[in-house]
Formats: C-alpha cells, structure tokens, sequence
C-alpha cells in the first residue's frame, strides 16, 4: 500500500478506526465536516466521536457522491469523501480544505494516474471489501511525523486480540470465498440467516438511542463512548490482529490485482444496462468495487440476483438527513440521496456474467424531477 500510494502507512484491524484517529488528528473539535448522506451508519457516529458537526452535502444524481458545484464550501471546515462504490469523488474541488478520504471502496480506483488517498492528509483503505479479507484497514499519510502521533493513538484504542477470533473471522472469509467461487451463496446465506450471523437492523440503521447518543456526546471527542455504535456488525474493529490475521490480509491483497482484468471486464458489461448511473461510463477503465444501478423495483430485484446466487449488499438507505435530525446540519437538497438510497443495486461487476439474466429485465428507476429547491434540470 506504500508503494501504491507513495504514502507512509500504518496497519489498522479496521477501516473505521483509521477514520476516527485521521478525524481526531486533523479537526479540532467543534469543526463543521462536509460530508455523504449515503454512507455505512457506523461513520456518523465516528464523526460525533471525533467532536465534530457533521453537515449533510447535496449529491450529484449522475454516481452519488457529494455535488461539490452545490456545496459553500466557506461554511466548512473539512471534508470527508466517500468515494461510493469505487467512483471518486471530486478530491480537486477540495483543495484548501482539511481533506480525509475515506477509500473503503475505492482501493483500485484512480484519478489522472493517481491513486485514491493519495489527495488528502489522509487516506483510509478497507481490507475486507475489494480485498475481501474479513478484516484490517490501511491509514495513508503524507508525513512521518504524522504517522508517528497516529501510531501511539492507535495503539492506545486497541483492546487485546485473541486467536480464536483471529480463527474465526479468516475461515468466515475463505468460506465466502469458496461459496462465491463454487456458486454456493444462496445455501450460505440460509446458512449464516439461521445461525444469527447477520444482525438485524431497523432500515438499515443502528438503532440511535437519543438518549443514550446525548449522554455519549458529553464525553465527544472520545471513542470508547460510541463502541456500541460503531462496532455495529465488526465488534472486533479496533481489536489488535495478531500475525496470523496479517499473514491472511497480505495474501489477499497481493492476490488483488489479479482480478483487475476481470473486474474491468465486468464494470463494461454492466454500463450497457440502460438502468447503470451515468458516471459508470465516465470510469470504464477503472476496476470499481461495485456498479451501482438505478432500479424502478430493488427489493424485487435483489430476490431476484439471490435465487441465482447472487448475494446484494452495501445499501445505504435512508440518509443521514432523516437519520439523526439535530445532530446534523441537514442537506439543502435531500431529495437527490433519498432517490439514490431508494433505487439504487450495487452489483459486483466480478459476478456480472451471473447477474445479467436479471438486471437485462429490471425496469429504470423513475427520472428524479426537478424541484424548486435542487435545481436540477
């Protein structure tokens, strides 16, 4: 990852810790942080953990990443990207604001030959998505003087790991792996249903417990505080991984670029679609985590990919606008994200030869109109 990223690094057990610890080191409390509606529950707490405001940006309809055009960028602080399924969010449009990227989708993505976290004072990889490693995140920064205070942070959050888990979480891993590959995903999923391995969740949504949240953010800036929040279906992210978790993520990630070509192919099969977003086509080159879709009837259609085995996640539906009202300064233009979190199918383009029997059938989502208060046209 420093050779890639031309960056120093420092190895993490999770993506969402790195993003606490560049928040905390780069924003000081009581800042206002730009950032996605369409995101993973656990950030926006990490960014209440951080002691910051977090201020809901307006999207762009074209791939659902923030409208940098439709933001005051005077009445912010910092920006956190996300950069959503692999395509990248304008890191230009950000120059002289405090930058994090957060690259959890994006760890092969580029832009103008330059690699994702490589733009801000901090780039936060995943290891369990494109890398598919179960575990780990990669921080990315610039200087080493930096890298030094983020390392002695880091290591006053980790818990002690344990092997049994470190066990665990590898072989829950290799056995996905071997589903996807020998085309077992809907007898796996009945599988992890029964034993209570996916946890539920009320709209996709940690459940907020205001009261609790208001008792947490007294203790803002502070982790500990906000674990029941963030460690939301990965208790073990800021657990210390041990040797044989490292050896398992370096095997993965030195496997990745092998799936490049193929990953690549898929992303163009998949933008032929009439329901792909429009951006897609703006990075056929690039070997994007998923392909999002915009569909008229996406519970219907993820039924659908799983009677063929094909499995759907990473759904951010609803937004933070409606989420956590109070606690953020609310998008000027929600409509644009709650069109998006309704309609949109993230498809692993490694799987799209599978997929296309269904997605050739599903209808385009409904245009989004135009409003009074977006502007769109």
């Amino acid at each position: 990852m420093a050779r890639r990223t031309g960056r120093r690094c420092l190895a993490l057990p999770s993506n969402r810790l790195g993003l606490y610890l560049a928040l905390r080191h780069w924003c000081r409390p009581g800042q206002r942080l730009l950032m996605s509606p369409l995101s993973a529950d656990e950030i926006l707490f990490l960014v209440l953990a951080a002691g910051l405001r977090p201020v809901i940006a307006p999207l762009s309809p074209r791939d659902g990443n923030i409208d940098a055009g439709a933001v005051d960028l005077d009445r912010i602080d910092a920006v956190l990207t996300t950069n959503l399924y692999g395509l990248p969010d304008r890191v230009a449009a950000f120059t002289g604001k405090i930058l994090i990227e957060d690259v959890a989708h994006a760890i092969e993505t580029t832009v103008g030959g330059r690699p994702l976290g490589a733009f801000g004072v901090a780039g936060v990889f995943s290891l369990s998505k494109h890398v598919g490693a179960g575990s780990g995140g990669v921080l990315a920064v610039e200087h080493e003087a930096d890298l030094r205070v983020l390392r002695r942070e880091r290591d006053r959050l980790l818990r002690p790991g344990a092997l049994h888990r470190e066990i665990f979480t590898i072989l829950t891993s290799a056995v996905r792996h071997t589903a996807l590959r020998l085309n077992l995903v809907r007898p796996a999923l009945r599988a992890m249903r029964a034993l209570g391995m996916e946890e539920p969740r009320d709209g996709h949504r940690i459940p907020p417990r205001l009261g609790d949240l208001v008792a947490a953010l007294r203790t803002a800036p502070g982790l500990p505080a906000f674990d029941s929040w963030v460690r939301a279906d990965l208790h073990d992210y800021r657990t210390r991984l041990g040797p044989l978790s490292q050896w398992y993520q370096v095997q993965r990630l030195c496997a990745l670029p092998h799936r490049r070509a193929e990953r690549v192919a898929g992303v163009r099969m998949l933008s032929r679609l009439p329901t792909v977003a429009p951006a897609v086509h703006d990075h056929l080159h690039q070997p994007l985590f998923r392909v999002p879709l915009l569909v008229a009837d996406r519970n219907a259609a993820i039924a659908a990919l799983e009677r063929r085995g094909v499995a759907t996640g990473y759904l951010y539906d609803p937004p933070y606008d409606g989420y956590l009202p109070g606690f953020t300064d609310p998008s000027p233009h929600p409509e644009i994200a709650l069109w998006w979190g309704r309609h949109v199918l993230p498809v692993d383009p490694l799987h799209a030869h599978r997929a296309m029997p269904v997605l050739e059938r599903l209808a385009p989502a409904s245009p989004l109109l135009p409003t009074a208060s977006s502007g769109l046209s």
